[in-house]
């Protein structure tokens, strides 16, 4: 995402966070966007620019698969990019 970042320059990049339904609501949204932030981070660290970024935690309330499975928990907890201005 880096490289990509870096070729288009006039993007904005939104990362969101995500979990899976486990725990508590209020410490899957902060998990969530640390989740995100650490994503900012990194990017930021190769050389995009932090202005372009903003990280954002969803907690639990978008999942792409069952929560009731462990696969499916796994494929909840992600981050997402939110690519705008291309």
């Amino acid at each position: 995402m880096a490289d990509t970042a870096g070729k288009y320059t006039a993007a904005r990049i939104r990362v969101d966070g995500h979990t899976d339904s486990r725990g508590k609501r209020d410490m899957n949204l902060q998990l969530s966007r640390q989740r995100a932030e650490a994503v900012v981070r990194y990017l930021t660290d190769k050389g995009v620019a932090a202005a372009r970024l903003t990280a954002e935690g969803l907690g639990p309330d978008k999942p792409v698969g069952s929560n009731k499975t462990a696969a499916g928990r796994e494929r909840n907890r992600r981050t997402q990019f939110k690519v705008q201005g291309l």
